[in-house]
């Protein structure tokens, strides 16, 4: 009998641990939840498009608050994140003082004391080294860098609720970087590889790098993001780890830029990826290659220079990190000329996988069976066939648990 309780209480442990996991998901998920989106292109700006660059506001309207995402190409392509707790905030730029990229205060959200967050993050540079030994370490061998501060961008390509942004550097031979912008009213999953898993409170950036002619047969390359904020920036990368890759083969883990510990909450800014890229577009499983992130430290005096940060913050914190694409004994950047890579930016919980994601899933059943004698059932939905998607054995007491969707 002993064992039979134990029997009972590890299949009822089991059972409640999937269904608050599944309930949790649900409820972050909100499936009913979907955000009204409006799509400005430099908003408020009378007369010809802006020069060295574009200013595109996304408003994303939910019952009680609104997200702002403001994504910029005067200097460096920057993503500006503003939760406010008003339906009915708005974004006002002052254009001949943002044109002048000196002026704080030149863009605002108002009314400004409906803003809960914000956040930008600001893509820097573009490191290039020479891997003579093949360790995928950035040593001394680091080429100039590409500031992307100083490239040309073309104008923005809208489409919907995406925008493309391409451009390239003066010293670029050829090829070009580009970023994809994709904000979203609802829960979902991309359909692309990584396919990250999405919700309404968060936006999408697909960056990759197609066509440039490396400067060594042995070349890889290294992305330099900073993160901007005011009171909370993001200062810390938490590595999660899962058992489902069912959505991306072969990664098990799932990285998140936040603020700090004692600052997180669930209405906090973050940033969120899988350590991977590819190599070949469309991407596959096949040409995944890891990627490795440095811890994030201050950035004082070393801030890129973004228009948009000027104007929208007085005073604010940046710390940077760089990602490094492809490990040793992989193909180098020339193989491809090819490599991409995709983040999340949002507000709130970070969307994580679990096994409520599993398709058709319309009932659970833990079967425990103390041989020969006991049967223990636990379930909710439709009682289950005789198919059964997991097995644990227990020893040394001949107890056998099944797990069923």
């Amino acid at each position: 009998m002993a064992a039979l309780r134990s029997c009972g209480a590890f299949c009822l442990y089991l059972f409640v641990l999937h269904f608050v996991s599944s309930e949790s998901q649900s409820v972050f998920r909100g499936e009913s939840f979907r955000r009204k989106l409006s799509v400005e292109l430099n908003p408020g700006r009378p007369g010809p498009p802006s020069p060295g660059g574009d200013l595109l506001h996304v408003r994303a309207v939910g019952l009680n608050d609104t997200l702002h995402f403001l994504f910029c190409s005067q200097g460096a392509p920057t993503l500006l994140l503003v939760h406010t707790n008003s339906s009915s905030s708005t974004v006002e730029v002052d254009w001949p003082q943002f044109l002048m990229r000196n002026v704080s205060g030149s863009l605002r959200v108002e009314p400004e004391r409906s803003i809960l967050q914000s956040n930008a993050i600001v893509f820097s540079r573009l490191l290039e080294y020479d891997d003579v030994n093949d360790t995928a370490k950035a040593t001394s061998d680091l080429f100039p860098p590409y500031d992307l501060q100083d490239f040309t961008w073309a104008p923005l390509n809208l489409s919907g609720a995406s925008a493309l942004l391409c451009g390239a550097a003066a010293t670029f031979d050829n090829g070009s970087l580009c970023l994809k912008l994709t904000v979203f009213d609802s829960e979902g999953r991309d359909q692309m590889l990584p396919r990250l898993l999405h919700s309404a409170n968060s936006s999408q950036l697909e960056v990759w790098l197609d066509g440039l002619l490396p400067r060594a047969s042995r070349s890889r390359f290294l992305l330099e993001l900073q993160a901007v904020g005011g009171a909370y920036p993001l200062s810390r990368v938490e590595v999660r780890r899962s058992i489902d890759d069912e959505f991306t083969p072969t990664i098990f883990k799932v990285l998140q830029w936040l603020p700090p510990l004692n600052r997180t909450s669930q209405g906090s800014v973050f940033l969120q990826w899988k350590p991977v890229s590819y190599r070949r577009s469309p991407p596959s499983v096949e040409e995944g290659s890891p990627t490795r992130s440095s811890l994030p430290r201050p950035q004082r005096g070393e801030e890129a220079f973004s228009a948009l940060i000027t104007a929208f913050y007085a005073e604010p914190e940046t710390f940077g990190i760089n990602v490094s694409f492809g490990i040793s004994g992989e193909p180098f950047y020339g193989r491809s000329r090819f490599l991409s890579w995709t983040v999340l930016l949002g507000v709130g919980t970070p969307p994580m996988d679990s096994f409520s994601s599993l398709p058709n899933v319309s009932h659970l059943s833990l079967t425990c069976v103390l041989s020969p004698f006991r049967t223990v059932l636990l379930g909710v939905g439709t009682p289950p066939m005789d198919s059964f998607s997991s097995l644990l054995h227990v020893s040394p007491h001949s107890l056998t648990c099944f797990l069923s969707p």
